[in-house]
Parts: C-alpha cells; structure tokens; sequence
C-alpha cells in the first residue's frame, strides 16, 4: 500500500508509525484510519517488528478528526454515521488487541479522537511542555463513545466520567497524575525516552511473553473473578510451553538460580 497520510519505518526492530497530515493537524480522516490498520497490521505481522510508535509529525499529535469528515457526518444517515463511527472502532480495538506493544508518543495537542488514539496504546510518553489531552466533545453536543471503553479501562470509571462529562483539557503532567500518560518528560527527552522504552521492549523481553500479557489484560476485563482466574491460569501454562520461556528458563538453571 501507497501511504499518503502516514510514514513508516522500521530500524532495530522498531517500526515507527508516523501521522503525516501537520499541515491538517495531523487530523483523522478515513484515509488516515485506513492507512494507520494497514500499517499496524503489517508491523503486528513482522518477524523484524517486536514494538510500534506512534507519533504525529509536527507540533500535534492528532487534533481529532478531520473537519472536512465532520462536514460529512452532518449530512449522514444513521448507517453512515454507524459505518464511520466502526471504521474508528476497529482501529482502536486493533491497537488494543495487538500482540506488538504500541507506544505513544505525544508531542502537542492530543484531542478528542486523537486522544482516544493516544488512550488504547500500551504506554503513553508524552511532552511536558506541549502536550494537551482531552475530550471536549460534550462542549459541542458530541460524544467520545467510542474512546470511553479504552478510557475507562485506563484510568477507571471515576475519573473517566469527569473527563468525558467535563471536556477537560489535561497538562501531560495532570493526565500522568491520573493514569491517561505513564511518563511525562521534558520536551528535549520526548524522543529519546520513548525509544529507551521501545529498545527496552525489542532487546529484553520476549515477544511471546508481551503478546501474551496483552491477550490475558484485553480480555479478563469484564470476567467475574473465578473465570478471570481460571483464564489466567490456563494462559500461564500455554506460556510455559513457548520457545521463548523454555530458553529463558535453560538459561536461568545453568546459572543456578534467578537473577534479578
């Protein structure tokens, strides 16, 4: 596939997924959704890939979606409206749901579906000097539905509430506070932290193992206790049986012992 709205490229196992619209704020539009899957789907699928990060090109991250897209949306039928609001919603499940790790890295503005984008990555790195995050629909009669699943799972029920209901904007520093950004950095250590956490990701853990955590943390949610345990329990065993886990664990018996 031809890119038009995105880069990507790979270098030490790294794929880098790059929104490319800045001159548009690097807005979400169906072409963009469209490109993001497939280049998702193709770093997923890479023996060479073993993590992903997404950045936006410029000083936004992803201000939302497309105002020409919105120009649309006021003129669709409900099917319309279903089909676009699903395009976005399987992109969100596919970050979610990938067995790659995806780190986000947020320089600038992170809004409304953009910040949902930024929501369902494993980890959010993001600027202390620029980054905003939020969801403002409400102020414009709108509604982050397709996000608040993601976000409830991120941050809890509580304060996603506040956030929807409020349409607060979030320093990097207060989303860190609440869990929506695990590390906010200076501006100057942006790229360089999130590609010290990336390398970390590609040279020192097991890629079985990673996809595995994702798979039991996507799908135990919403499991009553017992089915959540007994999942858990049979992933555990499945885990022991891979490749990765048996040559790890050779490797700790002739060193006699763990070594932390």
């Amino acid at each position: 596939m031809e890119y038009t709205r995105i880069k990507y490229t790979v270098d030490r196992r790294i794929a880098t997924v790059t929104l490319s619209r800045p001159e548009h704020q690097n807005a979400l539009d169906d072409a963009m959704i469209n490109e993001l899957s497939h280049a998702l789907h193709a770093a997923n699928k890479s023996s060479s890939v073993r993590v992903i990060l997404l950045k936006g090109e410029g000083e936004v991250f992803c201000s939302g979606t497309d105002p020409d897209l919105l120009r649309r949306l006021l003129k669709y039928e409900f099917d319309q409206n279903l089909d676009d609001s699903k395009a976005l919603m399987k992109l969100f499940v596919q970050i979610h749901t990938l067995r790659t790790p995806v780190i986000a890295v947020v320089r600038g503005p992170a809004i409304a579906s953009g910040c949902g984008l930024a929501a369902v990555c494993d980890l959010v790195i993001a600027s202390k000097e620029t980054a905003r995050l939020g969801f403002p629909e409400v102020t414009l009669g709108f509604v982050p539905a397709v996000a608040l699943g993601f976000l409830v799972r991120r941050i809890g029920e509580g304060r996603a509430r506040e956030l929807a209901m409020l349409g607060t904007i979030l320093s990097a520093d207060e989303a860190a506070t609440i869990g929506l950004v695990n590390h906010a950095v200076p501006e100057t250590q942006l790229d360089e932290t999130a590609d010290a956490f990336a390398t970390r990701l590609a040279e020192s853990t097991s890629p079985s193992a990673i996809g595995l955590v994702k798979e039991l943390l996507s799908r135990v949610h919403g499991m009553s206790t017992n089915d959540a345990l007994e999942y858990a329990a049979n992933l555990s065993a499945l885990s022991r049986m891979t490749d990765d886990c048996r040559r790890g664990l050779n490797a700790v018996l002739k060193d006699e012992g763990v070594k932390w």
